[in-house]
């Protein structure tokens, strides 16, 4: 690997040859006004920059290049440089069918600092150049200022698809779109980790990289406009619409198993004295081959587009990732602390067939699918949970799972004889989730028992139907868009068991105990304990956890904006739901912009919003074991209808409501540009997960864990955008500040006569708080010249303190005087760090470009912890991740 990078680093400096020039020039609309931010782009590369202020450009390429100038509203132009210097574009406006409609307004009027709230659009090609991220989370986690995600362990499902959030928000208050249209939820909930527990979201991985244009992040509240999960926000993903060529890449990357500290004896002989962790088998035992690095991450993609007609097209994506585990040093009862192996494949269309000048069909979706390995917590012998015939020196279960996503959009689009727009669209999306636990057994079983079993798992479908009318009106006032419409929605959620031996607990004879009140279970001869049932790692569900329910939802929605004068801008929406199962809520929202001189914005909004709660939170029930402190605790998630979850106080779910307000200005200066938005979120009813309640009465269950309407927060905030472009030397370089500044508080845990403790402990509370991170800051500068391109970034991520499992002992027990004490103690605090990403690249022909860098250059870690820590290793799962240096090399082509 160090050879192959030191020969990929001495390339970038050797390449030579390509005559380049220098193309400037400046870009109009029809009246001869210039326009700022089109983007300029040399056909079939990611090379390009954009506009300033008054219009101008400036960029390095080839004699033979085609330059592509687009801009949101008018319609793309694509020019041959030919040899020119100096190339001036008058940009029409483009035919309604052909204009781009950004988030968060429905007006094809708009560009990302002309709306009323803030909009991030974000260049995929852009990102992909400049990093080594192959997820489209781990991207907008570096591009995005109030975007976070972060890879689990010891989390079970949450280990294979990434929680991800705006402003620190739950992951199922932010609304996914896929070209505008709502797409399907995973049908995992998380009930473990550090991030999202409680929470269901929707899996931006399950998206392929290759198949996005761009995204588009509205940091807003949205419930008004778009419904039910857009509390925080909206982020819309818009496919590539190439129309002829193939691009694509290939890369390869690899993380430095060099982790830093005192990891004390290292008992099991995981790691070597230098930091370096030694190979090993599948079940967590030394082979003892010296291994410096992990996590061998490959991507291949390619995209394909072919014309149809003038304006019609159909683009194809194929993405084939695959990425090895990664371990890092961790405590006796965790073994296999590291991110989960994934290997996947994504397939996706993009099509709009036009059928007359103002008329065209249009669909969109595919296919992911994805393999995934993660390790569970260690079964360290004496233990009741093992078999030594089976596993003589303990053994580390292995969670694996099979998700597919499946989804398709189909839709017709016309202008109607009265210039209304219309758009009529059914979108279908399913998420299968199957478990499948390898390197396990079932303790009741003996000797007997498997080692590999079929789990079963859960699935989420989604079906949406909507109608749209618009028109935008010239003469009224400066400008009027008006837009209504209609959404029908069902949605079914399953749980599917496993096989027998994956949840059953077996007597002394072997035979499947039926009766609780059979408590004949074999004995371990080691230990003295009972043996229990189900497969260890992750039990199975059983025909008693099965589920299949359905709901609908109907809405109504209308939305107005109103160019009042060329500088005063209000716009306003309504949108009424109606729920199946639990009734109808009706929200609204207002906003302003107001331009204050040619360079100046102010904007601001207020509006109300809901959630509704998922069916995985209605239904989702489960007998799990529960690692608290390296201890195991036999749990049991009853879902809220049920009787035994009315017994312990906790009432149905209903929606949670939110209370959004945003206010902020945007400023252009020449080369320069920025956007500062303030908000405010308030959310009551936040569904959450409660802690153990203490369950003697329950056969084979020690505790047991409900979802409830259990938490009141206020959010405030502020988000920072800042850049600056500008020509130096022969080349162009850029720089890009972002940065989320943020404050969560509880405002009410509503235990009731439930004691809060219990309901929802100091230690929930705060796990909580920390998914809200007090800042990220991130600085990132680039040049590209002639033939190179360099890239460094610096992304700051803030102190965070999370409460361990100390919290569940009495303090006198670990010596604390008080529980004070015991707070203090239990406290582990995650210091501010800055991680280092650098890039090179090299244009190595026409169609051949060489990107060699490094994330996380200088392989920080967050602080080490003891071994109190919720994942079982010497560091949580925190913003900034615990897998250290990623080197990588990636190949992009066009042809």
């Amino acid at each position: 690997m160090r050879k192959s990078l030191t020969l990929l680093t001495l390339l970038l400096f050797s390449v030579t040859g390509f005559a380049q020039i220098e193309v400037s020039g400046t870009v109009t609309d029809p009246s001869g006004e210039p326009l700022p931010g089109v983007n300029v782009v040399v056909k079939g590369t990611t090379t390009g920059t954009a506009t300033d202020f008054d219009g101008n450009y400036i960029l390095s390429v080839s004699e033979e290049d085609t330059l592509i100038f687009s801009y949101i509203g008018f319609t793309t132009v694509e020019e041959a440089v030919a040899g020119r210097t100096k190339i001036n574009i008058v940009m029409q406006e483009g035919l309604l069918l052909d204009e781009v409609q950004l988030v968060g307004s429905r007006s094809k009027k708009r560009t990302s600092t002309d709306t009323a709230v803030p909009v991030d659009v974000i260049n995929v090609a852009d990102v992909v150049t400049q990093s080594g991220r192959i997820e489209v989370n781990e991207m907008l986690q570096y591009a995005a200022p109030s975007f976070n995600a972060n890879k689990q362990t010891g989390s079970d499902g949450a280990d294979h698809v990434d929680p991800a959030s705006l402003r620190g928000l739950g992951p199922d208050q932010t609304l996914v779109l896929i070209n505008g249209k709502r797409r399907h939820q995973s049908s995992l909930i998380n009930i473990f980790g550090t991030r999202g527990r409680g929470n269901t979201g929707t899996d931006l991985n399950a998206i392929p990289v290759t198949a996005i244009k761009r995204i588009e992040v509205l940091r807003d509240g949205a419930a008004a406009q778009y419904g039910s999960d857009a509390i925080a926000g909206v982020i819309n993903i818009v496919l590539n619409d190439q129309r002829e060529g193939v691009n694509g890449v290939i890369s390869y990357g690899a993380y430095n198993t060099n982790a830093e500290g005192d990891f004390g004896t290292d008992p099991y002989g995981l790691w070597n004295t230098d930091g370096y962790r030694l190979d090993t088998s599948k079940d967590g035992n030394q082979i003892g081959e010296d291994k410096n690095f992990d996590g061998g991450s490959i991507k291949a993609g390619v995209n394909y587009g072919i014309g149809i007609g003038e304006r019609g097209y159909v683009n194809f994506t194929s993405e084939f990732i695959k990425k090895d585990k990664t371990l890092r040093p961790a405590f006796e009862f965790r073994k296999g602390f590291g991110e989960a192996a994934i290997s996947g494949f994504n397939f996706m269309v993009n099509s709009v067939i036009p059928v007359s000048e103002n008329s065209e069909f249009y669909a969109f979706g595919g296919r992911n699918y994805r393999d995934t390995d993660a390790y569970a917590f260690t079964r360290n012998n004496p233990t009741s949970r093992n078999v030594v015939e089976i596993y003589p020196d303990g053994f580390t279960p292995r969670i694996t799972s099979n998700i597919t996503d499946n989804s398709v959009s189909a839709g017709f689009r016309t202008v109607l004889p009265s210039e209304w727009n219309l758009d009529i669209s059914n979108t279908y999306g399913k998420n299968d989730f199957h478990y499948y636990i390898k390197g396990t057994l079932n303790a009741s079983l003996g000797e007997i028992s498997p080692t590999d079993f079929d789990a079963g798992g859960h699935t989420l479908s989604q079906n949406t139907i909507n109608l749209d009318f618009s028109k935008y009106f010239e003469d009224v006032f400066a400008g009027m868009n008006l837009a209504f419409g209609a959404e029908y929605r069902t949605e079914n959620f399953t749980i599917f068991a496993g096989e027998e031996a994956s949840w059953g607990t077996y007597d002394e004879n072997g035979v499947l105990i039926t009766d609780p009140a059979n408590q004949s279970l074999p004995v371990d001869p080691v230990t003295g304990d009972p043996r229990p049932g189900g497969s260890q790692g992750f039990p199975g569900y059983a025909p008693d956890n099965e589920v299949d329910r359905n709901r609908s939802n109907v809405s109504l929605y209308a939305d107005a904006e109103f160019d009042l004068t060329e500088a005063f801008m209000v716009s306003t929406a309504v949108r009424f739901e109606e729920y199946t199962d639990f009734g109808s809520t009706l929200n609204g929202k207002l906003a302003s912009r107001l331009k204050l001189g040619e360079h100046f914005n102010l904007r601001g909004s207020v509006s109300t919003g809901f959630r509704a709660p998922s069916l995985a939170q209605l239904y989702y029930n489960l007998k799990f074991t529960n690692f608290i402190g390296g201890q195991a605790l036999e749990s049991l998630l009853s879902p809220n209808a049920s009787p035994v979850t009315g017994s312990f106080g906790i009432g149905p779910l209903k929606e949670e409501t939110a209370l959004n307000a945003g206010l902020g200005f945007t400023a252009t200066f020449g080369d320069f540009s920025a956007t500062v938005d303030g908000y405010y979120i308030d959310i009551d009813d936040r569904i959450v997960l409660t802690g153990n309640f203490d369950a003697p009465q329950i056969p084979n269950v020690e505790a047991a864990q409900f979802f409830a309407n259990g938490v009141d927060t206020r959010t405030k905030g502020v988000d920072v955008v800042l850049s600056y472009n500008t020509t130096l030397g022969n080349g162009r370089f850029s720089t890009v500040f972002t940065g989320n500044f943020n404050d969560m508080e509880i405002l009410e845990i509503k235990n009731g006569d439930l004691e809060e403790e219990t309901f929802f402990a100091r230690r929930d509370q705060v796990y909580l708080l920390a998914s809200a991170p007090d800042s990220k800051m991130a600085l990132n500068l680039n040049y590209s010249g002639n033939l190179m391109t360099y890239g460094l970034a610096f992304t700051r991520f803030s102190k965070i303190e999370i409460l361990d499992y100390q919290m569940y002992e009495a303090p006198e027990d670990l010596g604390y005087a008080n529980f004070d004490e015991l707070v203090i103690g239990a406290t582990d605090t995650y210091d501010p760090k800055i991680v280092t990403d650098l890039v090179v690249g090299v244009k190595l022909s026409e169609s051949l470009n060489l990107n060699v860098g490094a994330n996380n250059l200088l392989n920080v870690y967050p602080d080490q912890q003891d071994d109190w820590t919720e994942a079982g290793g010497y560091w949580d799962s925190v913003q900034m991740g615990f897998g250290g240096a990623f080197y990588y090399a990636r190949m992009n082509f066009n042809f």
